[in-house]
């Protein structure tokens, strides 16, 4: 079965005007269907088979939308805050108003983040069943030990009647600062930095560096982001099946 839009929304869709602007817009003949002039708003377009055109250019349709952000502290992993600024306000691009992010990152974290407006995929990801491998860098207050590591691989108890499932420690330098690599398929608020208070550390620094095997692309400086490539997309479909 062929998917229709209304006029007014295929283009407020992807970032031509608001709603009320289109729809002046299209009774004043600034849009065409299929090459003819087209004064009605609410006319049902087919997604697949018409030809879409605004002051002459050619409007195109994508349905979904998947982004890379290099998230920078600061910033909320949220679709609206009225206080904080959010991941959304960094993305200057009008179209897919309906984006939001996969999962979250606390606010003084940065790093890898997915914004889309694929729900389905979003799902799969998010589904603690799995298994989405999630790898942070981080720097620690205090030496992180052999012992932490191993314990990290037995599961850290974070709350009450709660551990989190075998994480992979990964120690780059110990010293008074440690950094360290990690690789958890949970996430649970603030996980990385309660797995170290449970030994006693504090988290100073926490950078997401990949997702799923997506890692984030080195090209990006923090608030910067970009579509994700058609095979990125697939990889990370293939990973729900």
């Amino acid at each position: 079965m062929a998917e229709q839009l209304r006029l007014d929304k295929y283009l407020a869709d992807m970032g031509v005007g608001t709603r009320s602007e289109l729809k002046l817009w299209i009774r004043k003949g600034r849009v065409t269907v299929n090459d003819v002039e087209c004064k009605k708003p609410e006319t049902k377009v087919d997604l697949q088979k018409d030809v879409i055109c605004f002051d002459g250019a050619i409007v195109g349709y994508i349905k979904y939308i998947y982004l890379m952000l290099n998230k920078p502290a600061g910033v909320v992993s949220a679709t609206h805050d009225n206080v904080n600024r959010t991941v959304l306000d960094l993305i200057r691009d009008k179209q897919g108003k309906d984006l939001f992010p996969v999962g979250r990152l606390d606010k003084d974290t940065e790093g890898l983040l997915l914004l889309t407006n694929d729900g389905d995929l979003a799902h799969q990801l998010l589904s603690p069943k799995k298994h989405v491998d999630k790898v942070y860098y981080a720097k620690v207050q205090g030496k992180v030990t052999e012992e932490d590591r191993e314990a990290f691989l037995k599961g850290v108890p974070i709350e009450e009647n709660y551990i989190t499932l075998p994480a992979k420690l990964n120690i780059l330098h110990s010293d008074e600062i440690s950094e360290i690599e990690l690789t958890i398929q949970e996430g649970k608020f603030h996980q990385v930095k309660r797995m170290f208070e449970a030994f006693g550390k504090e988290v100073i620094f926490l950078k997401r560096l990949s997702m799923g095997g997506l890692a984030l692309d080195t090209g990006l400086s923090p608030g910067e982001y970009r579509i994700l490539t058609e095979d990125e997309v697939l990889y990370l479909k293939n990973l729900g099946i």
